[in-house]
């Protein structure tokens, strides 16, 4: 690694999000652009920095810089070049130059220590005396802080962040309890943390690593979509993790719950252990719901000759239980629907929404997913928004979700519909719930044997096994649906009934194979040349899906096959290494996780923007256009042309998606879907992510590998237990009326 020493001539490009800086560095009778990540850097500064040269292809020698220190300016010109750079607002060159022709070498000792005799200088009052010094001190102590938060292997990036939220308070800090990082700053988790902590010397047993160990532990599980853990089972985990005696864990849960970071609920033999934000999501999500269910006095004749009007006008015919559905959505506030694929939701929701309209009321339509929501609005002829966007997603604090609409501004509106609920967690139907006032009619409708929610809770499930609310369950498959073998089987698969594998199907197709790259192969053969033609569809437009992440048949090995003939290196096609991960212009990526901040638009042909918004989601699926090295953006469309621009530091949040799990791909419909499948863990090959993964497909359906496999997973009926208490909650509240 190379050492270089320079002032900062000019900054030739700054992302102010990360920091991301290109700039000129005078050092000597040399000119030397250097690219890093600088903290609040400014054009005239002195530095020292360390790292590497490079080459650009486009922009040629540069020097990447590893690590850097901001020097005090020892001689004149050094100081007179800083002072009169920008870096300290309110001087300029020529004042500058005033101040160090008074002071000469002295310049800074005046100012730190005699900043009253900056006055002495014509154009400087005593105030402006005392703002110059407190802004050179401030840089002072932020350079001091950089270099003690380094020696802890925070990086500088973090270090900024960290100065930000503690300011000096951050050495008693650092020292005496490092875990308050994970708590106050966002992007610092329990490792982080714990890492600083073991530098600095802290016991492995201390009160501090414990009571962060243990909501570390709850926050994990609830990325696994636990809102709570049985108290033996957090115990268990957090002993584990922290590497100390299940006592020490016991001993801070009642400390924990005093301070109300932890709920302790005991529920008949068990004691079941929150982190309190999720306690308090399940808890005002119970009140809030049984606020929205009042019901309405409405003559069963009025409703049901409204329904024939509606029928005579469309052509729908309903089966008595879509009759149920529609009379129970006019008499009540809260009314859930559920029912497999084909058993007429649509037809349902149709009717219900034009009942609504000839009353003249306003309705809602929405979706979890910016897929679910457009399949929704050409299914209805009507406009449907994801859910954030219908609740004006505003980005918030970094991280997290912030609506424009909530209770203090709710959402204005008669009846909301919202499609596809199993997919929406109990996060989402908080905020969902604090926009809807009463008398506002609510109807969830969702599939409930599809896989729960990637995020935290079992919404749908738990306000229907809690008996709490009016549910109606649409089993008939009707005659048009019957037709499909996609649907039927999808049904059986349900139901625990074998299904015939002749290929006689026109949908529905089982090719067996008992190799993993002879599966792989045959995949690529279905997506390339087969299946385009038979669904009238692109290959990209066809969908990989498999049950697992690793493996021969994981996730990560058949993208990496894919993409080689999918999207193979070509000459000018730019690429980016991220990790293990290799992506090029042109590959099919997908979002991993919520990002509340990034900006979308939409451009016209011409390149103006006619839309834009913020927040892409966990499972949206989009294409590289772009790769820019000298500006470290990568530029990714989304469906719909929306255009998002990625720094190099966010691609961790993008994989490859030629392939994904059938848990990613939920609340989506495709075309066409390829299913490879050999053998897996029993708790994961279960019939639940099966039905999930046939019903995925619009036109057609094929399972390539092993018929045992297949058959076995319609038996198995295990799949991992999910702890979340939102029935509870309505029971309690039910109780309590």
């Amino acid at each position: 690694m190379e050492k270089l020493a320079g002032y900062v001539e000019h900054i030739i490009y700054r992302n102010t999000d990360n920091g991301y800086t290109v700039l000129n560095l005078v050092s000597g009778e040399d000119e030397i652009t250097c690219v890093g990540i600088f903290s609040d850097i400014a054009e005239g500064e002195n530095i020292e920095a360390e790292g590497d040269y490079t080459s650009h292809p486009t922009y040629g020698k540069q020097f990447k810089v590893e690590r850097f220190e901001e020097k005090a300016p020892e001689d004149e010109e050094a100081i007179e070049r800083y002072l009169g750079s920008g870096a300290i607002k309110g001087i300029g060159l020529a004042l500058a130059a005033r101040i160090v022709r008074r002071f000469k070498e002295d310049t800074f000792r005046i100012i730190e220590e005699e900043p009253e005799r900056l006055a002495e200088i014509k154009g400087i009052s005593e105030r402006k005396a005392m703002e110059i010094a407190a802004q050179v001190n401030e840089k002072r102590d932020l350079r001091q802080a950089m270099i003690f938060l380094q020696q802890y292997g925070i990086t500088m990036n973090l270090a900024v962040k960290v100065y930000a939220e503690y300011g000096q308070e951050v050495y008693g800090i650092i020292k005496e309890n490092p875990y308050r990082l994970a708590d106050d700053i966002a992007g610092v988790g329990f490792r982080t943390a714990d890492e600083i902590a073991s530098r600095v010397g802290i016991r492995t047993d201390s009160d501090f690593r414990i009571k962060s160990g243990i909501l570390y532990t709850l926050l994990q599980a609830s990325a696994e979509g636990h809102t709570y853990l049985p108290q033996e089972e957090l115990t268990k985990r957090a002993s584990n993790l922290l590497e100390v005696e299940p006592e020490y864990i016991e001993r801070h849960y009642m400390d924990l719950a005093i301070e109300r970071k932890i709920i302790m609920k005991q529920m008949q033999e068990q004691t079941q252990i929150y982190a309190a934000t999720f306690y308090y999501m399940e808890a005002n999500t119970a009140t809030m719901l049984r606020g929205l269910n009042v019901s309405y006095d409405v003559p069963d004749i009025e409703i049901e000759q409204r329904i024939r009007k509606i029928e005579k006008q469309t052509g729908m015919t309903l089966d008595e239980h879509q009759v149920t559905a529609v009379k129970e959505a006019v008499r009540n506030g809260l009314l859930i629907i559920t029912g497999g694929p084909g058993t007429g939701k649509t037809t349902t929701i149709n009717t219900i929404i034009r009942y609504f309209e000839s009353e003249g009321m306003d309705i809602f339509l929405a979706a979890p997913t910016g897929r679910a929501a457009k399949r929704m609005s050409e299914t209805t002829g009507f406009e449907a928004r994801t859910i954030h966007r219908m609740l004006e997603l505003n980005g918030g604090m970094e991280g997290s979700a912030g609506f424009e609409r909530n209770e203090t501004n709710p959402l204005e509106t008669d009846v909301i519909i919202i499609d596809e609920m199993s997919m929406v967690d109990i996060s989402l139907m908080t905020s969902l719930l604090k926009a809807i006032v009463a008398g506002t009619r609510l109807i969830l409708v969702g599939d409930v044997n599809q896989l729960p929610s990637v995020g935290p809770g079992s919404v749908l499930k738990d306000i229907i096994d809690s008996g709490t609310c009016n549910v109606v369950k649409l089993t008939k498959i009707f005659r048009q649906a019957s037709e499909s073998d996609i649907i039927v089987n999808a049904h059986k698969i349900n139901r625990g009934e074998e299904v015939t594998l002749d290929n006689k199907s026109m949908d529905f197709f089982f090719l067996k194979r008992y190799d993993a790259d002879v599966i792989i192969s045959v995949t690529l053969q279905l997506i390339k040349q087969k299946l385009p033609k038979f669904v009238n569809a692109t290959p990209y437009d066809i969908q990989v899906l498999t049950p697992m992440r690793k493996g021969l048949l994981g996730v990560e090995r058949l993208n990496g096959i894919l993409q080689q003939y999918m999207n193979p290196p070509e000459k000018g096609k730019r690429e980016k290494e991220v990790g293990s991960t290799l992506f090029r212009e042109g590959d099919k990526i997908m979002q991993t996780r919520n990002n509340y901040q990034l900006e979308w638009e939409i451009r016209s042909k011409y390149g103006l923007t006619i839309d834009k918004g913020t927040g892409v989601f966990n499972g949206d699926m989009g294409v590289i256009r772009e790769i820019n090295d000298y500006t470290e953006i990568v530029t990714v469309e989304f469906e719909e042309g929306r255009m998002v621009e990625y720094p190099f530091k966010l691609l961790e949040e993008l994989e490859l998606a030629y392939a994904i799990t059938i848990h990613k791909s939920q609340g989506s419909e495709y075309p066409a879907v390829v299913i490879p499948l050999l053998s897996g863990p029993a708790m994961l090959m279960n019939r639940n992510l099966l039905y999930t993964a046939v019903t995925r497909a619009r036109k057609c359906v094929t399972l390539v590998g092993n018929d045992v496999t297949f058959q076995q997973m319609i038996q198995n009926t295990s799949q991992q237990k999910r702890y979340s208490g939102l029935a509870n909650r309505l029971r309690e509240q039910a109780e309590n009326l």
